[in-house]
């Protein structure tokens, strides 16, 4: 995931307050404007298929047409905290065509220094009120309770970092009282001498919190390549109950041959393979386009979206593969 910072929010810099036991959600969303039918526990159903990310710059255009390949949009809550004005009025519209899932950019999960029960609450709010399924945060380091590192770090794959996960995971998702999931990341430098032990991290992660994971399909590749392991076996390391989402994205390739996460380029051939066999094991479940720079014409992006959703189609129809319980045990220093 590529950050914002022009997204930045003053309420991912404090202290966390919020503890207790999880709670059943009784979640009852505001109202800001027409929205779509909800289910009966307070939050939108989210349809299988392609979504795509809700951009400032394309999201007029998006939402005037509101194409049919669409099926459910992405936002991040950093960006309308707070504001009105075109920003309310772009939610408000997008609330009435589609559902909303949010996905988090300042609350990272490796964070020793964590929120306030305050700024959590009324995070919790905006989800309550967009109708959110579950939100997500990304599964790295982004700053302290002083300032903001503006980039998506990576975790040591040890007990000490997988400790301070777990008690943030569970505390953050006891204050939002929502369906909670992490995202993997992209990283430049090794973190384990196996590069298959970023999922068994993962894997334990979900096995400590009982949580969901966001699963980045183009960041598994990119780190594929950049420290050689096989992205298919880290698949097959996640358990696929487990996977809430999908992201797919492009990302540009150095001379040296470094891979660069960017959302930038259009998606190559063996990500979108990867993408297609991660479907096939786990069945139909929201993929999500992701284009932050060098965002292209709408129409443009939107035959990517229907070479997705063929992908998609082809995947989800066949017979789910069985897959043998997967032993994630984590060489943890």
């Amino acid at each position: 995931m590529v950050k914002d910072p022009a997204a930045e929010s003053a309420a991912s810099h404090e202290l966390l307050t919020a503890k207790g036991p999880r709670r059943a959600s009784a979640a009852v969303p505001c109202v800001l404007g027409k929205a779509q039918p909800l289910s009966t526990d307070g939050r939108k159903d989210v349809p299988a298929g392609i979504g795509l990310g809700l951009r400032y710059d394309l999201a007029r255009e998006l939402i005037d047409r509101a194409p049919s390949e669409i099926a459910w949009v992405e936002l991040h809550p950093e960006n309308y905290l707070r504001r009105g004005g075109a920003y309310r009025a772009i939610l408000d519209e997008a609330r009435e065509r589609w559902p909303i899932v949010t996905h988090g950019l300042t609350l990272c999960l490796g964070n020793e220094s964590e929120p306030s029960g305050a700024s959590l609450a009324e995070t919790k709010n905006f989800l309550q009120s967009v109708g959110t399924r579950w939100h997500s945060e990304h599964l790295c380091f982004g700053g302290d309770d002083q300032s903001l590192v503006h980039d998506l770090l990576p975790l040591p794959f040890t007990e000490e970092a997988l400790s301070i996960v777990v008690t943030r995971f569970n505390r953050m998702r006891d204050a939002i009282d929502c369906e909670f999931a992490f995202e993997n990341v992209s990283y430049y430098a090794p973190q384990s001498d196996d590069g298959l032990d970023e999922a068994r991290f993962c894997a334990e992660i979900l096995e400590r919190t009982d949580g969901k994971i966001l699963l980045d399909v183009n960041n598994v590749f990119v780190n594929s390549k950049n420290f050689s392991f096989d992205p298919r076996a880290y698949i097959d390391l996640i358990p696929t109950e487990r996977i809430v989402q999908l992201h797919v994205a492009g990302h540009f390739i150095r001379p040296d041959g470094v891979r660069i996460d960017t959302h930038g380029e259009q998606i190559c051939r063996d990500v979108f393979e990867l993408l297609e066999y991660t479907l096939e094991r786990t069945g139909p479940i929201p993929t999500l386009l992701e284009r932050d720079n060098n965002i292209p014409p709408l129409d443009e992006l939107l035959r990517e979206v229907q070479a997705l959703q063929t992908i998609y189609e082809r995947a989800t129809k066949r017979p789910r593969e069985p897959k043998e319980p997967s032993t994630h045990s984590t060489r943890l220093a």
